[in-house]
């Protein structure tokens, strides 16, 4: 829905001075920026018209549709989303059908970007439901050609699952991408029969694309056909460059080199018109592996010099490699093992570079084959040998490091016993050894502590097991009784008052039993830590306050942004009661969200097509392979040796 097409629909009287004239005038003024190419702008536009407000709720549906619209232009999806659920929600309120069934649609493109499929079909199924009740052909069509779009990309996400080529994906992929010919095969329908040629070509490139995944490329290409013949009719220099790409790869893969090449040729032409780098180097990419395919080696190598300097410019580097590696095979069935060798080299760097273990492994083998060919010794496989040899080396080096004075450390640390640390303990061992000896220096020094042991008397293991029990009891006994007390403050009350009074009381009692002159100083010191903790304690109590009561509510839709509350009285003190839990609640679980961690998208290269090449030619000549394979006469072999041993 456009700002200006609801702006029409108002009367003079609904928009009044106290701001909803402001907020018409600033959407108008966003709708333009928007249609002129800066969103960025717009959405400034819109949220200011947002903030001025308005009492129309058309208006402020136009506002959110055209807010979501340039939320997923930007590639804000998760604003998108918000703001086309508003709009929803408005074109529900209000009873507006044809708006709903454009929320729905727009919310729908928007899930299936990010990812929720199963969502997405929802909403667009809701599209088509509501268009068709209204006999809307136009709604309809966006429906079916939406619906279309989110299957397709379904199967296409699942299907990255693995290594498959078109044609050989599971069950579940190929479910969701016939569901996707299904709708598609309907939108075309339609759209031929409203006559609008535009629609036509989208449905036949999307038909086209979904048929090749499927395997079913003779399908593709009448598509792909089609989809040509309307681009050159209405004149779209991208549609037409898009159909002759898909048109040279569905006639790879029938073996149709030639075509292949042709629409190739034609590709790299529309390209180097529209200025497109990129799709440029693509284009030479697939026409230097078309004529390998074709052995038409120097002309290959043409082109993959030329996908090369592209790479190099676009500083594309995993295109760099595959360059590399295309060129290093051109020159090797040329002859010219010198530069073959050379790019193979490059190939190898390259891939180590990237991390890239099987390049890094076809590079070796191929620099391998090629210093046989030139009598040369191979300078990679003498470096791995070196590095590896050191790396054995080190591994030796460190299995041998002195581990004994580590262990001596920590049997050393294995006969301390925790008890021994305690101030009772050390005040034991000094009496002791003061009658014993006597005073003979500093505590600390470690030669004085060792005369001391070699001067004591030999004691008997049973008595020493049977004091550390002793000390163990008493310890835990002291160190339960401190803890209790500290457990029994921390306790929360929620009468304020008698809080505040039995902490004074716990106060006085604490102070009462600190003064007491027969404790230890041992509970002497535990006390007066247990006091200081607790006043810290208390000074970080809250007080439960009671929270004012508030007469009145807003309405039902004042919670959408831009819509002035209109309040109501509440009869019910349980409302009352449960609105303020949740507003005061609603803040803090707010707070406490996190989001998950968004994926960082995959890198595609710039210079290289979507559909790997690769596999193309795998596939073409896979076919080749099967039809040269021969099969050994094992019965004629044996009746000839037979034959030969009789004449013998």
């Amino acid at each position: 829905m456009s700002v200006s097409a609801s702006a029409e629909n108002l009367s003079t009287d609904t928009q009044s001075c106290d701001g909803g004239s402001m907020c018409l005038e600033l959407a108008l003024e966003g709708e333009r920026l928007c249609k002129a190419g800066d969103c960025r702008a717009g959405v400034a536009f819109f949220q200011a018209a947002i903030q001025a407000g308005t009492d129309d709720l058309r208006t402020l549906s136009a506002i959110y549709s055209q807010l979501g619209n340039a939320y997923f232009y930007l590639g804000d999806y998760n604003k998108a989303m918000q703001y086309h659920k508003h709009d929803l929600t408005l074109a529900r309120t209000i009873n507006d059908k044809l708006g709903e069934a454009k929320a729905s649609g727009n919310l729908g493109n928007t899930l299936k970007v990010m990812g929720k499929f199963a969502e997405a079909i929802q909403c667009c199924k809701r599209h088509l439901e509501i268009s068709r009740c209204l006999g809307d052909k136009l709604s309809e069509g966006r429906a079916l050609y939406n619906l279309g779009n989110v299957y397709h990309a379904q199967g296409k996400h699942l299907g990255r699952v693995g290594q498959n080529d078109p044609g050989h994906f599971p069950q579940e992929v190929r479910e969701c991408l016939m569901q996707a010919v299904t709708y598609y095969e309907e939108n075309l329908e339609l759209m031929r029969s409203l006559g609008d040629r535009q629609a036509m070509g989208r449905a036949c490139g999307n038909l086209g694309n979904t048929c090749y995944l499927l395997g079913d490329f003779t399908r593709a290409i009448r598509y792909h056909t089609e989809r040509l013949t309307i681009a050159r009719e209405v004149g779209d220099k991208a549609a037409e460059r898009r159909a002759n790409s898909n048109l040279g790869n569905s006639h790879i893969f029938l073996g149709q080199f030639e075509n292949a090449a042709e629409h190739y040729k034609r590709t790299l032409a529309l390209a180097e018109e529209l200025g497109d780098a990129a799709v440029e180097a693509q284009a030479c990419y697939s026409l230097g592996n078309t004529y390998t395919l074709l052995r038409e080696y120097r002309v290959a190598e043409e082109y993959h010099a030329r996908h090369l300097a592209a790479a190099r410019k676009l500083q594309d580097r995993v295109g760099e490699g595959r360059a590399c590696w295309s060129l290093g095979n051109a020159h090797a069935a040329l002859g010219n093992h010198e530069k073959a060798l050379y790019y193979a080299k490059e190939h190898y760097s390259i891939s180590k570079e990237l991390g890239d273990v099987l390049g890094v492994a076809t590079a070796q083998m191929n620099i391998g084959d090629l210093c046989k060919v030139l009598g040369m010794p191979n300078e990679i496989e003498t470096l791995e040998q070196a590095s590896a040899a050191a790396a054995a080396s080190a591994e030796e080096g460190a299995a041998q490091t002195p581990f004994n004075a580590l262990r001596v450390r920590r049997q050393s640390m294995e006969q301390l016993s925790l008890i021994q640390l305690t101030p009772d303990k050390k005040k034991e061992a000094r009496k002791g050894a003061g009658e014993g000896e006597g005073d003979e220096g500093a505590e600390g020094e470690d030669e004085a502590c060792q005369l001391k042991e070699r001067k004591k008397p030999p004691r008997k293991p049973m008595a020493r097991a049977e004091s550390e029990d002793l000390h163990t009891e008493s310890f835990f006994e002291l160190l339960s009784r401190c803890q209790s007390g500290r457990m029994d403050e921390q306790r929360a009350v929620l009468n304020c008052k008698e809080g505040r009074v039995r902490s004074k009381a716990g106060k006085l009692l604490r102070s009462a039993s600190s003064s007491d002159k027969n404790v230890s100083p041992s509970e002497e010191m535990l006390n007066m830590i247990t006091d200081m903790q607790s006043e810290r304690m208390d000074s970080q109590r809250a007080e439960l306050r009671p929270l004012p009561k508030k007469p009145h509510k807003l309405a039902k839709g004042a919670s959408l942004p831009g819509l002035r509350p209109q309040r109501t009285t509440c009869t019910k003190p349980e409302e009352d009661f449960l609105e303020m839990i949740a507003r005061f609640q609603g803040s803090r679980l707010e707070d406490q969200r996190t989001e998950l961690p968004s994926l960082k998208p995959e890198r595609r290269p710039k210079t290289l097509p979507d559909d790997d090449f690769f596999n193309q030619l795998m596939r073409a000549q896979s076919g080749r392979m099967e039809d040269q394979r021969a099969t050994i006469p094992v019965k004629d072999n044996r009746a000839n040796k037979g034959d030969s041993n009789s004449k013998k």
